[in-house]
Protein backbone atom coordinates (compact mmCIF):
# COMPACT_ATOMS: atom_id res chain seq x y z
CA UNK A 1 0.00 0.00 0.00
CA UNK A 2 1.34 3.48 -0.66
CA UNK A 3 1.71 5.89 2.26
CA UNK A 4 -0.41 9.61 2.89
CA UNK A 5 0.50 13.00 1.98
CA UNK A 6 -1.03 15.92 3.63
CA UNK A 7 -0.96 19.59 2.63
CA UNK A 8 -1.60 22.78 4.47
CA UNK A 9 -3.26 25.38 3.05
CA UNK A 10 -2.48 28.18 5.54
CA UNK A 11 -5.27 29.32 7.36
CA UNK A 12 -7.66 27.87 5.12
CA UNK A 13 -7.27 23.43 4.57
CA UNK A 14 -6.03 20.50 4.74
CA UNK A 15 -5.71 18.18 2.25
CA UNK A 16 -4.58 13.98 2.53
CA UNK A 17 -3.75 12.26 -0.53
CA UNK A 18 -3.01 8.74 -1.52
CA UNK A 19 -0.38 9.09 -4.31
CA UNK A 20 -2.57 10.53 -6.91
CA UNK A 21 -5.89 10.56 -5.27
CA UNK A 22 -7.30 13.34 -3.26
CA UNK A 23 -9.27 11.18 -0.31
CA UNK A 24 -10.84 14.41 1.38
CA UNK A 25 -9.88 18.32 1.96
CA UNK A 26 -11.27 19.25 5.42
CA UNK A 27 -12.01 22.87 5.37
CA UNK A 28 -11.60 24.25 8.70
CA UNK A 29 -11.54 27.99 7.95
CA UNK A 30 -14.73 28.66 5.31
CA UNK A 31 -16.18 31.53 3.76
CA UNK A 32 -19.84 30.30 5.37
CA UNK A 33 -22.94 32.70 5.72
CA UNK A 34 -24.31 33.00 9.23
CA UNK A 35 -27.57 31.84 8.20
CA UNK A 36 -26.10 27.80 7.73
CA UNK A 37 -23.49 28.23 10.36
CA UNK A 38 -20.06 28.35 9.93
CA UNK A 39 -18.24 24.91 10.71
CA UNK A 40 -15.69 22.95 9.53
CA UNK A 41 -16.21 20.29 7.05
CA UNK A 42 -15.03 17.09 4.85
CA UNK A 43 -15.54 17.58 1.10
CA UNK A 44 -14.76 16.19 -1.06
CA UNK A 45 -14.33 12.86 0.45
CA UNK A 46 -12.93 10.17 -2.07
CA UNK A 47 -12.43 6.18 -2.44
CA UNK A 48 -9.24 5.15 -3.25
CA UNK A 49 -10.21 4.62 -6.80
CA UNK A 50 -10.97 8.50 -6.77
CA UNK A 51 -14.81 8.20 -6.29
CA UNK A 52 -16.62 11.24 -5.06
CA UNK A 53 -18.50 9.76 -2.02
CA UNK A 54 -19.75 13.40 -0.39
CA UNK A 55 -21.88 16.38 -1.35
CA UNK A 56 -21.69 20.03 -0.54
CA UNK A 57 -23.99 22.88 -0.07
CA UNK A 58 -27.81 20.62 -1.77
CA UNK A 59 -30.23 23.06 -2.33
CA UNK A 60 -32.67 21.07 -0.08
CA UNK A 61 -30.39 22.30 3.06
CA UNK A 62 -27.76 24.04 2.11
CA UNK A 63 -26.37 23.76 5.26
CA UNK A 64 -25.14 19.91 4.85
CA UNK A 65 -21.82 20.12 3.89
CA UNK A 66 -20.35 16.62 3.11
CA UNK A 67 -19.01 15.50 6.76
CA UNK A 68 -19.48 17.92 9.04
CA UNK A 69 -20.07 18.27 13.28
CA UNK A 70 -23.39 19.67 13.37
CA UNK A 71 -25.67 20.55 16.40
CA UNK A 72 -29.11 21.68 16.04
CA UNK A 73 -29.93 22.10 19.72
CA UNK A 74 -26.88 23.67 21.95
CA UNK A 75 -29.32 25.06 24.78
CA UNK A 76 -31.09 27.44 22.68
CA UNK A 77 -28.42 28.05 20.18
CA UNK A 78 -28.79 26.34 16.75
CA UNK A 79 -25.35 25.12 15.28
CA UNK A 80 -26.73 23.03 12.92
CA UNK A 81 -27.62 25.88 10.17
CA UNK A 82 -30.75 27.41 9.01
CA UNK A 83 -34.18 27.41 10.76
CA UNK A 84 -34.78 25.77 14.43
CA UNK A 85 -37.64 23.63 15.00
CA UNK A 86 -40.19 25.15 17.74
CA UNK A 87 -42.90 22.74 18.80
CA UNK A 88 -45.92 24.16 17.50
CA UNK A 89 -44.38 26.05 15.12
CA UNK A 90 -42.56 24.10 13.42
CA UNK A 91 -38.97 25.25 12.04
CA UNK A 92 -38.24 28.82 12.61
CA UNK A 93 -35.74 31.41 11.22
CA UNK A 94 -34.14 32.49 14.87
CA UNK A 95 -30.89 34.70 15.17
CA UNK A 96 -29.32 31.92 16.58
CA UNK A 97 -27.31 30.58 14.34
CA UNK A 98 -23.89 29.56 15.94
CA UNK A 99 -20.38 29.49 14.23
CA UNK A 100 -17.51 26.94 14.72
CA UNK A 101 -14.81 29.09 14.68
CA UNK A 102 -11.14 27.81 13.71
CA UNK A 103 -8.80 29.13 16.95
CA UNK A 104 -5.13 27.25 16.03
CA UNK A 105 -3.50 24.09 14.88
CA UNK A 106 -2.53 21.59 16.87
CA UNK A 107 -0.48 19.11 15.17
CA UNK A 108 0.21 18.46 11.45
CA UNK A 109 1.73 15.17 11.26
CA UNK A 110 2.33 12.29 8.87
CA UNK A 111 3.88 8.97 10.78
CA UNK A 112 3.47 5.15 10.58
CA UNK A 113 1.24 5.83 7.82
CA UNK A 114 -1.32 8.20 9.41
CA UNK A 115 -2.01 11.47 8.56
CA UNK A 116 -2.94 14.02 11.58
CA UNK A 117 -4.70 17.26 12.16
CA UNK A 118 -5.89 18.40 15.23
CA UNK A 119 -7.06 22.25 15.94
CA UNK A 120 -8.78 24.29 18.80
CA UNK A 121 -11.92 25.91 18.07
CA UNK A 122 -14.69 28.37 19.52
CA UNK A 123 -18.67 28.00 19.64
CA UNK A 124 -19.78 31.35 19.48
CA UNK A 125 -23.09 32.19 19.29
CA UNK A 126 -24.56 34.83 16.97
CA UNK A 127 -25.39 37.13 19.55
CA UNK A 128 -21.27 36.44 20.15
CA UNK A 129 -21.29 34.57 23.53
CA UNK A 130 -18.27 32.12 23.77
CA UNK A 131 -19.95 28.52 24.63
CA UNK A 132 -17.99 26.40 24.12
CA UNK A 133 -14.18 25.17 23.75
CA UNK A 134 -13.00 22.73 21.42
CA UNK A 135 -10.41 20.19 20.21
CA UNK A 136 -11.03 18.54 17.11
CA UNK A 137 -8.49 15.61 15.93
CA UNK A 138 -8.70 13.80 12.71
CA UNK A 139 -6.57 10.63 11.60
CA UNK A 140 -6.98 9.25 8.65
CA UNK A 141 -5.14 6.15 7.78
CA UNK A 142 -4.80 3.00 4.93
CA UNK A 143 -6.62 -0.12 5.65
CA UNK A 144 -7.13 -2.31 2.56
CA UNK A 145 -5.81 -1.77 -1.39
CA UNK A 146 -9.40 -0.58 -1.54
CA UNK A 147 -10.46 1.42 1.91
CA UNK A 148 -9.56 3.94 4.20
CA UNK A 149 -10.44 4.81 7.77
CA UNK A 150 -11.20 8.34 8.96
CA UNK A 151 -11.32 8.95 12.79
CA UNK A 152 -12.71 11.75 14.17
CA UNK A 153 -12.37 12.98 17.85
CA UNK A 154 -13.95 16.12 20.02
CA UNK A 155 -13.68 17.27 23.21
CA UNK A 156 -15.88 19.97 24.32
CA UNK A 157 -15.42 21.92 27.26
CA UNK A 158 -18.52 23.85 28.41
CA UNK A 159 -17.71 27.90 29.01
CA UNK A 160 -20.62 29.38 28.96
CA UNK A 161 -21.18 30.05 32.88
CA UNK A 162 -24.25 28.20 32.85
CA UNK A 163 -25.29 23.97 32.41
CA UNK A 164 -26.49 23.24 28.55
CA UNK A 165 -28.36 21.08 27.31
CA UNK A 166 -27.56 19.18 24.00
CA UNK A 167 -30.61 17.76 21.74
CA UNK A 168 -32.63 17.05 19.26
CA UNK A 169 -35.76 18.46 17.03
CA UNK A 170 -36.83 15.16 18.83
CA UNK A 171 -36.41 16.12 22.04
CA UNK A 172 -37.83 19.10 21.24
CA UNK A 173 -41.40 17.68 20.45
CA UNK A 174 -40.58 16.41 16.48
CA UNK A 175 -41.19 12.58 16.41
CA UNK A 176 -38.70 10.77 14.41
CA UNK A 177 -35.95 13.79 13.93
CA UNK A 178 -33.81 12.89 16.18
CA UNK A 179 -30.37 14.05 13.83
CA UNK A 180 -27.07 16.13 15.37
CA UNK A 181 -23.70 14.71 15.22
CA UNK A 182 -21.38 13.39 12.93
CA UNK A 183 -23.44 13.59 9.92
CA UNK A 184 -22.64 12.89 6.13
CA UNK A 185 -24.65 13.79 3.34
CA UNK A 186 -24.02 11.34 0.53
CA UNK A 187 -24.12 12.02 -3.18
CA UNK A 188 -27.28 12.62 -5.12
CA UNK A 189 -26.69 8.93 -6.95
CA UNK A 190 -26.72 7.68 -4.09
CA UNK A 191 -30.77 8.12 -2.98
CA UNK A 192 -32.40 4.87 -3.09
CA UNK A 193 -28.82 2.95 -2.00
CA UNK A 194 -28.45 0.30 0.39
CA UNK A 195 -28.40 0.17 4.31
CA UNK A 196 -26.18 -2.17 6.01
CA UNK A 197 -25.84 -3.11 9.48
CA UNK A 198 -24.83 -6.07 11.86
CA UNK A 199 -28.31 -7.33 11.01
CA UNK A 200 -28.35 -7.73 7.30
CA UNK A 201 -29.46 -5.03 5.00
CA UNK A 202 -31.83 -2.44 5.80
CA UNK A 203 -34.82 -0.37 4.79
CA UNK A 204 -35.34 2.75 3.15
CA UNK A 205 -34.95 4.58 6.21
CA UNK A 206 -33.13 3.83 9.98
CA UNK A 207 -34.22 5.96 12.58
CA UNK A 208 -34.22 5.48 16.20
CA UNK A 209 -32.51 2.42 16.19
CA UNK A 210 -29.62 1.72 18.56
CA UNK A 211 -26.63 -0.24 16.39
CA UNK A 212 -22.46 0.26 16.72
CA UNK A 213 -22.26 0.46 13.26
CA UNK A 214 -23.66 1.36 9.87
CA UNK A 215 -22.46 1.48 6.63
CA UNK A 216 -24.59 2.92 3.30
CA UNK A 217 -23.64 1.52 0.03
CA UNK A 218 -24.38 3.63 -3.21
CA UNK A 219 -23.81 3.75 -6.99
CA UNK A 220 -21.93 6.63 -9.15
CA UNK A 221 -23.53 8.26 -12.17
CA UNK A 222 -21.61 7.58 -15.40
CA UNK A 223 -19.86 4.40 -14.29
CA UNK A 224 -22.13 2.75 -12.25
CA UNK A 225 -19.79 1.60 -9.73
CA UNK A 226 -20.57 0.96 -5.92
CA UNK A 227 -18.98 2.46 -2.98
CA UNK A 228 -19.81 1.90 0.75
CA UNK A 229 -19.38 4.70 3.33
CA UNK A 230 -19.48 3.23 7.18
CA UNK A 231 -19.29 5.01 10.78
CA UNK A 232 -18.51 2.90 13.76
CA UNK A 233 -19.45 4.32 17.05
CA UNK A 234 -16.99 4.31 19.99
CA UNK A 235 -17.86 2.13 22.93
CA UNK A 236 -16.74 4.86 25.32
CA UNK A 237 -19.17 7.80 23.92
CA UNK A 238 -22.13 8.88 25.52
CA UNK A 239 -25.38 6.92 25.16
CA UNK A 240 -23.41 4.00 22.88
CA UNK A 241 -24.89 2.52 21.09
CA UNK A 242 -26.20 5.34 19.23
CA UNK A 243 -29.88 6.16 17.84
CA UNK A 244 -29.00 6.33 14.52
CA UNK A 245 -31.26 9.11 11.95
CA UNK A 246 -30.18 7.46 8.37
CA UNK A 247 -32.26 7.91 5.17
CA UNK A 248 -31.61 6.54 1.51
CA UNK A 249 -34.82 8.33 -0.14
CA UNK A 250 -34.85 12.56 -0.69
CA UNK A 251 -31.49 12.13 -0.06
CA UNK A 252 -28.26 9.57 1.64
CA UNK A 253 -27.29 10.29 4.77
CA UNK A 254 -26.00 8.52 7.98
CA UNK A 255 -26.06 9.95 11.78
CA UNK A 256 -25.07 8.35 14.72
CA UNK A 257 -27.04 10.31 17.01
CA UNK A 258 -26.20 10.74 20.22
CA UNK A 259 -28.92 13.25 21.33
CA UNK A 260 -31.88 11.29 19.23
CA UNK A 261 -33.98 10.97 21.78
CA UNK A 262 -32.68 12.37 25.19
CA UNK A 263 -30.78 15.54 25.93
CA UNK A 264 -27.46 15.08 27.04
CA UNK A 265 -26.56 17.73 30.13
CA UNK A 266 -23.27 19.02 29.64
CA UNK A 267 -22.28 20.94 33.14
CA UNK A 268 -20.30 24.18 33.22
CA UNK A 269 -17.08 23.54 32.98
CA UNK A 270 -17.50 19.45 32.02
CA UNK A 271 -15.95 18.51 29.00
CA UNK A 272 -17.13 15.93 26.95
CA UNK A 273 -15.72 14.01 24.01
CA UNK A 274 -16.95 11.93 20.90
CA UNK A 275 -15.01 9.61 18.74
CA UNK A 276 -16.19 7.93 15.51
CA UNK A 277 -14.66 5.98 12.87
CA UNK A 278 -15.38 6.39 9.05
CA UNK A 279 -14.74 3.40 6.59
CA UNK A 280 -14.49 4.28 3.08
CA UNK A 281 -13.85 2.00 0.45
CA UNK A 282 -14.54 0.61 -3.37
CA UNK A 283 -16.62 -1.92 -2.65
CA UNK A 284 -20.52 -3.33 -1.88
CA UNK A 285 -22.60 -3.93 1.26
CA UNK A 286 -21.35 -7.73 1.12
CA UNK A 287 -17.91 -5.92 2.63
CA UNK A 288 -19.81 -4.01 5.51
CA UNK A 289 -18.87 -6.56 8.33
CA UNK A 290 -15.38 -6.86 7.03
CA UNK A 291 -15.08 -3.03 7.09
CA UNK A 292 -16.56 -2.07 10.19
CA UNK A 293 -13.83 -4.84 11.88
CA UNK A 294 -11.19 -2.69 10.26
CA UNK A 295 -12.05 0.75 11.71
CA UNK A 296 -12.83 -0.46 14.99
CA UNK A 297 -9.16 -1.41 14.80
CA UNK A 298 -8.37 2.10 13.37
CA UNK A 299 -10.44 3.59 16.02
CA UNK A 300 -8.13 2.08 19.20
CA UNK A 301 -4.66 2.85 17.49
CA UNK A 302 -5.96 6.00 17.05
CA UNK A 303 -6.74 5.94 20.95
CA UNK A 304 -3.74 4.76 21.40
CA UNK A 305 -1.97 7.49 20.07
CA UNK A 306 -3.93 9.95 21.54
CA UNK A 307 -3.00 8.96 24.52
CA UNK A 308 0.60 8.25 24.02
CA UNK A 309 0.35 12.07 22.56
CA UNK A 310 -0.78 13.37 25.73
CA UNK A 311 1.85 11.49 27.83
CA UNK A 312 4.38 12.83 25.68
CA UNK A 313 3.19 16.33 25.83
CA UNK A 314 3.11 15.88 29.98
CA UNK A 315 6.68 14.84 29.95
CA UNK A 316 7.43 17.96 28.08
CA UNK A 317 5.18 20.53 29.87
CA UNK A 318 7.00 19.03 33.49
CA UNK A 319 10.66 19.70 31.63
Amino acid sequence: MSTLDIRHDLGTSVTVRDGGTELFRYVYQPDTVQLESPKPYLHPLRTRAGKVVSLFRPHDHVWHKGIAWSLPHVGEENFWGGPTYIHGRFYVQLENNGTQAHRRVVALDRADGTATFAHDLDWTTQSGKLFFTERRTLRASLISPHAWALTFETRMTNVSGTDVAMGSPTTKGRENAGYGGLFWRGPRSFTGGQFVTEEGLGGDEVRGRRMEWMGFAGRHDGTDAQSLVLMVDDAANPSHPPRWFARTEEFACLNPAPFFSEELTIEDGETVRFRYGVGIADADADAAPALADAVRQALTRSDESACAGESVSGRVAAQ
